[in-house]
């Protein structure tokens, strides 16, 4: 039997994780159901879908942007990019083409994919498309299902409510909730001994400890990092602490190191890729709303969230956004568990105040801890990357 091909799309770095995790969990799969025909990967995504055994056309992660403004800006460069991708998929006819998350730019794909296969109806390739993580049609133009259901074969969502959502909006389109990948990968982090991680030894039982999570992104820092700050210095007049800014990689630490000194910090401590162990030390996060939020969540850790972004931006994202809220916790929840604060409001007067309440009211921090304990309960069992795989083969197996 031929080899099945699978096409793969990442565009940031939390996507080419689990890209990643998902090959490996395929390739075992297939291994089992089909020994003699070992698969094949490639497409687009970043360094660890290419230590995962994928041929990779380029790295989309180094691309990666957000809001109408960046977007825009690169839009010729996106351009390009995409219809080079679309060339490699008409070119290598893969059985299958998987985005992962990332759907502004993959769900364009998928429906590109699918427009070259009705208006070539006498080729043999018929492609499955295949979205896992859903897009947040549900949050801002929930018009997008409808373009769902009419191209995608499969889509694999890691929140529990979205199963519903598009079961009551477009219950011809088959969703699978897998769980949240983050499940198995923070559980032993969880409880293995912790390393000395700060090099401070007994000077952690004087202070406590607050994170500083600005974001994955160059925008994301330059328009979070300098405001945390500026509420460090608040929060230092009423309240001695340790300040710990942790960044997803080595390339962010540069501009980090300038907007800390531009802002008075000269001696902050950066921790590069160690999130699980900084949030078993952390006393209290301060976090931009995105994927971090949830891993704050699964270590317990109360949390002051906020968002600031271009001005364009933000005009059209208040008009076509529904939801209360755009931290995810809070979502699951159906109320605030973790104080956030949006564009004009995120001030360091605010994240001050707010995260001075949550280190010195024991009783609110032990109220939001339960709140967090059942909002990871309602997120699955370990095996999310092996669920997703075994809805992917079953497209054909």
């Amino acid at each position: 039997m031929k080899p099945k091909t699978f096409m793969l799309i990442a565009g940031e770095a939390s996507g080419d994780l689990l890209a990643a995790e998902l090959v490996s969990a395929l390739r075992e799969q297939s291994s089992i159901l089909h020994p003699p025909s070992s698969p094949i990967f490639f497409g687009a995504g970043g360094a660890k879908m290419s230590a995962a055994g994928v041929e990779l056309a380029f790295d989309l992660t180094q691309h990666s942007v957000i809001g109408i403004t960046d977007v825009l800006k690169n839009l010729l460069k996106f351009r390009r990019l995409f219809k080079q991708l679309l060339a490699l998929a008409i070119e290598r006819k893969p059985d299958v083409v998987i985005g992962v998350d990332y759907g502004g730019f993959n769900l364009r794909f998928g429906q590109a994919v699918k427009k070259y296969v009705r208006d070539n109806p006498f080729s043999t390739w018929k492609p499955k498309i295949v979205q896992f993580v859903s897009p947040q049609v549900w949050a801002s133009r929930p018009g997008r299902a409808d373009k769902l259901a009419r191209d995608y074969d499969l889509l694999l969502s890691i929140f529990p409510f979205e199963k519903e959502w598009y079961a009551k909006r477009v219950p011809q389109l088959r969703v699978e909730f897998v769980g949240h990948p983050m499940i198995d990968r923070f559980a032993a982090a969880k409880t293995s001994a912790l390393p000395d991680f700060l090099n401070w030894a007994n000077a952690l039982h004087d202070y406590p400890v607050i994170i500083l999570l600005p974001g994955s992104r160059p925008t994301e820092l330059e328009k979070h990092l300098p405001v945390m700050l500026q509420a460090a210095w608040k929060i230092v007049q009423k309240q001695g602490f340790r300040l710990i800014c942790v960044l997803p990689n080595e390339a962010l630490v540069a501009q980090a190191k300038k907007l800390a000194l531009q802002t008075g910090w000269p001696d902050l401590i950066f921790k590069i890729g160690e999130l699980p162990t900084a949030l078993r030390f952390a006393d209290v996060a301060i976090a931009s709303t995105g994927t971090v939020t949830m891993e704050c969540a699964f270590f317990g850790v109360p949390t002051v969230t906020l968002y600031k972004t271009s001005w364009l931006t933000y005009q059209i994202a208040r008009h076509i956004v529904t939801v209360k809220s755009l931290t995810m916790p809070n979502l699951l929840a159906g109320e605030t568990v973790y104080p956030e604060f949006i564009q004009n409001d995120a001030t360091p007067e605010n994240l001050a105040r707010a995260t001075l309440e949550l280190l010195q009211d024991d009783s609110r921090r032990a109220n939001i801890k339960a709140q967090l304990g059942k909002i990871i309960s309602s997120l699955g069992e370990p095996g999310a990357a092996g669920r997703v795989a075994e809805a992917v083969l079953s497209l054909f197996w």
